[in-house]
C-alpha cells in the first residue's frame, strides 16, 4: 500500500526585505532561512496531518551561497518519510530574483538559473 503523504512538496516564495540584512554587505543570517523551512514544513503538516505540527530536529543543514537583502527566494519543503507521528522532510532554498544595487537603489535581474543557496534535512512530529 502507497503511502499517499510521501512526496508532497510544498513551495513558498519569499522577497528578502532589507530590514532583514544582518551583516555588511547586506548579507542575511542563516537564522532566517531556517525560519523559512520551517514555514514551509508548518505547511506540509497542516496539508497532510491537519495539524501544524512541531520541528524535532534538523539532521543536515548546507549553506552553499549568500543569501541578500533584495533577494526573492523560493522555498520548498519535500515529505521523504512518513512514520506513525515524525515526518522526514527535505528543503532546498533558491535564489530566483537578486537585488543589483550597482545599477540603482531599486534594480534587480530574475536569475536565469536559480542558485540554490541553503539546502537541509530535518524531521517534524505530529499529534
Amino acid at each position: 500500500m502507497s503511502e499517499p503523504r510521501l512526496g508532497l512538496t510544498v513551495t513558498h516564495r519569499r522577497y528578502v526585505p532589507y530590514s532583514h540584512a544582518h551583516y555588511g554587505g547586506n548579507l542575511v543570517d542563516g537564522a532566517y532561512m531556517l525560519g523559512l523551512f520551517g514555514d514551509v514544513a508548518t505547511e506540509a503538516c497542516i496539508r497532510t496531518d491537519g495539524d501544524e505540527g512541531l520541528f524535532a530536529s534538523y539532521s543536515d543543514v548546507q549553506f552553499r551561497a549568500p543569501v541578500i537583502a533584495g533577494d526573492v527566494l523560493e522555498v520548498t519543503c519535500t515529505i521523504t518519510r512518513v512514520g506513525r507521528r515524525s515526518r522526514d522532510l527535505e528543503f532546498e532554498a533558491k535564489v530566483v530574483c537578486r537585488a543589483q544595487p550597482e545599477r540603482g537603489p531599486s534594480a534587480a535581474v530574475v536569475l536565469d538559473e536559480p542558485v540554490v543557496a541553503v539546502s537541509a534535512t530535518g524531521t517534524v512530529v505530529v499529534p
